[in-house]
């Protein structure tokens, strides 16, 4: 009987055993093309950020949670946001309803941003925030609270999210069609290299497109499909890549394939370092690929919830190893809920044993030279290779978004893998295999549905004591500014100051762009 074929999740073949290297073993860290890590000292001069990922119900609960993981170690801030903000819809809409606060906090005025930082400094802390289609709003109002804290806004550091064609790809939480789109995010671009210098304008995400079914080659190519599509857009205004360039971030998904993810960053790094290069691109800032990591959500599962911690340990490691900047690691009770205090707590903690017991901070890319480690590395960027070489044939990401081709791509992976779970081809413990009957009540967290109200009640109050004719004017420059071609920021910010809503400024907007 012909032995069994073993493949990566991506279905490169893994051989019984590595005797030699392919590529050469001559590169270093810190030196183009970045394969074994950006900085030449990498976690030896400082860990990576730790960034656990939350929001939840009002600014207020939301606040008391960033507190509590401030107090526990946490080293930045990353904020979740509920659909409805995520969209463009203030709390009181109808199609708000039953969403407000669920899976993030919910956001409609600056009053609520004021209220989300209450008690923390913006000049000393780095904030990520995930948000696309309304993310040059919720930047102006992050950027509007610095300025009332007296921070200089040259030194306010943080990333925006901002990234709208995985939206149109795998995730959906697009409001505008992609031309309008992309006009707001190199309006960011812009504004910020500008006013906000050390802003991350951008962070490429590869995590959705992974959530929503790909393989780990998909999830490689298609996120740098779309970083090139962004600097042709950036280029296309007239942007100087040496400068806009430094300012772009990448998000990645860890999943469970040990080695296989691993090889996906180093590999990540070097195709970003000659993308970047084929460009334009001569400063090495500009030519390295930074990147945030959160460890797979949709790898947790429901059954046997405890198990998730080791899962999550696993992948927080490879991401380590992988030479990530900023790491997310997932609540274990995350398949079922919000994650509790105790949740969070733990996975912070997990971060923390992995930099400070574990060893594998001492030296930089402590698995180069490692024969298969190497290999993996190659055979993942030839791999993502062909599918990037095929979207440039389309003409590009937005063309290949537009044509249905990732999305089909995404579409085929994610039922393959599921496949492979039912017919126990591809083993989860506790789901196909090792099962139990009786599962023990774990303690649950919950958002109630009366927090609309809340929001509701704040925002009557808002509008009753605002300039009205003022919010009336900024709109209305705002609705002009998007019927040219000036740069959206100043009236977006202009807007948010005079305390205009979300949801207006996304109306004003959907007035003059229309709607995906």
């Amino acid at each position: 009987m012909a032995e069994k074929k073993i493949t990566t999740s991506s279905g490169i073949e893994i051989k019984e055993v590595y005797t030699q290297a392919p590529s050469p073993q001559n590169e270093l860290p810190g030196e183009f093309p970045f394969t074994r890590g950006i900085q030449k000292d990498m976690y030896r001069g400082k860990p990576w950020t730790m960034r656990q990922y939350a929001g939840f119900s009002t600014a207020e609960e939301s606040n008391k949670r960033y507190h509590y993981l401030l107090n526990q170690g946490t080293m930045g801030l990353s904020v979740a946001f509920d659909l409805p903000t995520q969209i463009g819809y203030d709390s009181d809409h109808d199609l708000a309803e039953g969403e407000v606060g669920k899976v993030g906090v919910a956001i409609d005025s600056l009053k609520d941003m004021e209220i989300l930082f209450e008690g923390i400094d913006l000049q000393k802390i780095t904030t990520s925030m995930t948000i696309n289609a309304t993310a040059a709003t919720l930047l102006a109002m992050y950027i509007a609270l610095a300025k009332k804290q007296g921070a200089d806004l040259k030194q306010i550091s943080g990333t925006i999210q901002n990234d709208i064609l995985k939206e149109y790809a795998a995730r959906g939480t697009y409001i505008y069609p992609p031309r309008q789109s992309m006009r707001l995010i190199t309006d960011v671009f812009e504004y910020c290299s500008k006013e906000v210098p050390k802003w991350n304008t951008i962070s490429i995400s590869g995590y959705h497109i992974r959530e929503a079914g790909s393989t780990a080659v998909q999830e490689l190519a298609f996120t740098l499909a779309n970083g090139k599509a962004y600097l042709m857009a950036a280029l296309q205004k007239g942007l100087d890549i040496n400068v806009f360039s430094k300012r772009l971030s990448f998000f990645f998904n860890c999943h469970n394939n040990f080695f296989e993810e691993i090889a996906k960053f180093r590999a990540a790094r070097r195709m970003w370092a000659h993308i970047t290069q084929e460009l334009g691109a001569t400063d090495a800032g500009a030519q390295k690929l930074r990147f945030h990591t959160q460890t797979g959500g949709s790898t947790l599962t429901a059954q046997q919830p405890l198990n998730n911690i080791v899962r999550i340990t696993n992948q927080a490691m490879a991401a380590v190893l992988g030479g990530t900047q900023s790491l997310h690691t997932n609540g274990y009770d995350e398949a079922l809920s919000l994650p509790t205090e105790a949740a969070a707590k733990v996975a912070l903690r997990t971060q923390q044993i992995i930099a400070f017991e574990s060893g594998v901070t001492d030296t930089v890319d402590p698995l180069a030279g490692s024969y298969f480690v190497e290999s993996l590395t190659d055979e993942m960027q030839a791999a993502a290779q062909l599918y990037i070489d095929k979207i440039d044939a389309m003409g590009g990401s937005v063309k290949a978004i537009e044509q249905d081709y990732i999305q089909q791509e995404i579409a085929k992976a994610a039922y393959q893998y599921q496949s492979n779970i039912e017919n126990g081809e591809q083993v989860v413990v506790g789901v196909n295999r090792f099962t139990q009957q009786e599962e023990k009540e774990i303690e649950l967290f919950r958002v109630d549905d009366s927090i609309r109200l809340k929001q509701m009640e704040r925002l009557k109050v808002l509008k009753a004591g605002r300039n009205q004719a003022a919010v009336d004017e900024a709109l209305s420059n705002l609705r002009l500014a998007a019927m040219g071609d000036d740069n959206l920021m100043p009236r977006i910010l202009d807007a948010v100051e005079n305390y205009a809503t979300l949801g207006e400024i996304a109306d004003t907007l959907r007035n003059v762009f229309g709607e995906y």
